[in-house]
């Protein structure tokens, strides 16, 4: 057996043992507002770092930069200071439809130029965007002879948290997607996770990472290393490289909002504003709406997909839902199995689906022309099955069909398991890809373009996770990403604390279809639905999406008459909205103004413990007088017992300069209307 002599393990523990080269400060920049800095350093061994302080408190504390090639030597070290330039910004954009109408686009910029001093003599520029509410970074990798195709196995980028603290995440890479209950651990106790992952420090600082203007490129899962270091981690693909990209180009911003409270969270824009603008010209053929639809019944198995004596998609159902649309105020119906491909096992393999031809029991012509004579219009379904390939081979035709039946939008579907993407490769090859890799990435943008040319609008379910793409992309309106109300319909109920983790993690990331509004509230074989009416109401307000879903039944409907009036009354497209209050889990209140009339809507949730909260009035408009029309939890109200549909409704007139209290029950919510009358 070799022996390593001894002169040379002295020297190797004297290695390990010594202290960390120190750093250098190369450049450093704030917020507008001084709040918040951003330092680069670099250590004695060429390392590149950042860290953030806010208020003169470390916030991420050094973190290193860099990449991994499945073909050439890491970026990592021997880097040198080329260039650091600093520049502001202060402009302002309006959305053609939001939570906000105007959004205000307030940073610094710092520009760092980085070369490697040896061997390769690579560069990147890290470039940061310091707004008073967090930051955002990007790697741009210019032209270069010695990286003309960057294979990256992954980057080196780390979060560096200083301190300990407690954290609202879920898994990142498991089989199936986004879709899993909220762990609420330690910092420290983070294994790997999806984004948008939100903390909060011992001090009350309220982190939450995520990234911005996912394009080309694989999404980053955060994983923990050692005590509260996080490491960016990219989604793989079915090749070796995560990501294969020729230089130039710029990766995905990796964003920190920071806040002293959840609610300063969710009132940032810096997602949005890390976006490029509007590339699809006009779009006032994006329409937001409510939709109802052929599916509730299918979740809770009354109904299926596939055709039969239970189909769901016929055209004596569909003409029933276009009647309840029709009369209650709703834009849409969406009509899920009306197409070939959903008998047999079509879950992860799609490939029999059509997406241009209706089953025999679905009178699309007949359907579309009577829709259109009621003032309603269809939702297309498209499920690909994970056959991705096979959908995009049809694309051009399924959004012809889609613009001839006068669908505004179409609901996607990405139904197989995580890392089950078919993809076909040009020799024919079948490869598996995931949801949220490069080439997935790459295929919303294909969807979304095609769809765009027919004047159609996405709402994509088992998606890739949102990351602002609805500023450059008005067309992609909603999508799915995580557990929504068709987890109530079956085994393992979201709990009550589910919307208010909501709220504060995925929400962050833009709309959700989570489909809300089952009265009812009752799953298959009729079991509870853990929640009261008053917070199926509040949903449509706390949950934002520009298409939203009147999940429930006509015939449900019909037994709630009173509460159906808040569905048929709440709009779906806001000029402003503030976060009264809030706690990541516990609760949140959230005020919206309606776009087209000088409305407002209150939405409150809370957990499984009943809560009481006094809010002011006071965002109401000076001066004026309004109406609230007040939907809460009846005094007897319960998530737990049969009195989950106990419910009051009332009205009274109220000013800006009144408070009001809100009594939500275990499990409950209240909904408001605030009706503005004359001055």
């Amino acid at each position: 057996m070799m022996r390593t002599p001894t002169r040379l393990v002295t020297a190797f523990a004297a290695l390990m043992l010594a202290p960390p080269a120190l750093a250098d400060v190369i450049a450093t920049a704030a917020s507008p507002d001084g709040d918040i800095v951003v330092t680069v350093s670099i250590d004695g061994d060429g390392r590149p770092m950042y860290a953030v302080s806010r208020d003169g408190k470390p916030v991420i504390t050094d973190s290193r930069l860099g990449f991994l090639f499945t073909d050439a030597p890491k970026m990592e070290r021997y880097f040198k200071l080329i260039d650091a330039r600093t520049a502001a910004s202060d402009t302002r954009w309006e959305q053609p439809w939001g939570e906000w109408k105007t959004i205000r686009d307030n940073h610094t910029e710092l520009t760092v130029r980085l070369r490697e001093a040896k061997d390769l003599e690579r560069e990147m520029d890290v470039v940061f965007r310091i707004f008073d509410d967090g930051v955002g970074f990007r790697y741009v990798l210019p032209e270069q002879p010695n990286l003309k195709t960057a294979h990256i196995a992954d980057e080196l980028t780390e979060f560096a948290v200083a301190g300990d603290g407690t954290a609202w995440w879920i898994p990142g890479g498991e089989w199936n997607r986004y879709e899993y209950l909220y762990n609420k651990t330690p910092i420290s106790s983070i294994a790997q996770a999806h984004t948008p992952l939100t903390v909060k420090l011992q001090d009350g600082t309220h982190i939450a990472f995520h990234e911005a203007a996912l394009v080309d490129y694989s999404s980053m899962w955060l994983r923990r290393v050692e005590g509260t270091r996080l490491k960016a981690v990219l989604a793989p693909g079915a090749t070796a490289a995560k990501v294969t990209r020729t230089t130039p180009f710029a990766t995905p911003w990796r964003t920190m909002i920071i806040a002293d409270d959840a609610a300063g969270l969710y009132m940032s824009h810096i997602e949005l504003n890390l976006n490029e603008p509007n590339k699809l010209g006009d779009v006032s053929w994006v329409h937001p709406g409510k939709f109802n639809g052929v599916w509730w019944n299918m979740i809770k198995g009354d109904w299926s997909w596939a055709t039969g004596p239970r189909h769901g998609a016929t055209t004596e159902h569909v003409k029933k839902y276009i009647d309840f649309a029709a009369a209650n105020n709703i834009r849409g119906v969406l009509v899920e199995g009306w197409n070939p491909g959903w008998n047999g096992d079509w879950l992860g393999h799609g490939n029999d689906f059509d997406f241009a031809t209706p089953t025999a029991d679905f009178d699309a012509d007949g359907l579309a022309k009577y829709a259109a004579s009621k003032g309603v219009h269809l939702i297309g379904h498209h499920e690909t099955g994970g056959a991705v390939s096979h959908y995009e081979s049809q694309l051009d035709k399924a959004f012809a069909f889609a613009q001839a039946h006068g669908e505004e939008v179409v609901k996607t579907g990405y139904v197989t398991d995580a890392g089950q993407i078919e993809r076909v490769l040009p020799d024919g090859t079948t490869v598996r890809e995931w949801h949220d890799g490069q080439w997935m990435s790459n295929h919303h943008i294909r969807v979304l373009e095609t769809a765009a040319k027919y004047h159609v609008s996405i709402d994509s379910h088992e998606p890739i996770k949102d990351t602002g793409l609805r500023r450059t992309y008005p067309n992609w309106v909603a999508r799915e990403g995580a557990r929504g109300m068709e987890y109530n319909a079956w085994e393992g109920k979201n709990p009550p604390e589910h919307v208010a983790n909501l709220i504060f993690t995925r929400m962050l990331s833009g709309p959700m279809d989570y489909t809300p509004g089952v009265l009812s509230l009752t799953g298959s074989d009729d079991s509870p639905i853990p929640s009261t009416i008053a917070k199926q109401l509040a949903l449509y307000v706390v949950l934002y999406s520009p298409v939203v879903m009147a999940a429930d039944t006509p015939e449900n409907y019909a037994r709630y008459p009173g509460p159906l009036q808040f569905i048929r009354d709440v709009p779906t497209d806001w000029s402003d909205t503030r976060v009264l209050g809030g706690a990541v889990g516990d609760y949140a209140t959230i005020v919206r103004k309606d776009r087209n009339s000088d409305d407002w809507y209150l939405g409150s949730v809370t957990d499984e413990d009943a809560r009481t909260l006094s809010i002011p009035l006071s965002f109401l408009d000076p001066g004026r007088t309004y109406r609230a029309e007040i939907y809460r939890d009846g005094p007897d109200a319960d998530y737990r017992t049969d009195k989950r549909h106990s419910i009051a409704i009332e009205k009274r007139q109220v000013t800006g300069k009144d408070t009001l209290t809100l009594a939500l029950a275990p499990g409950g919510g209240q909904a408001i209307r605030f009706v503005a009358l004359g001055k």
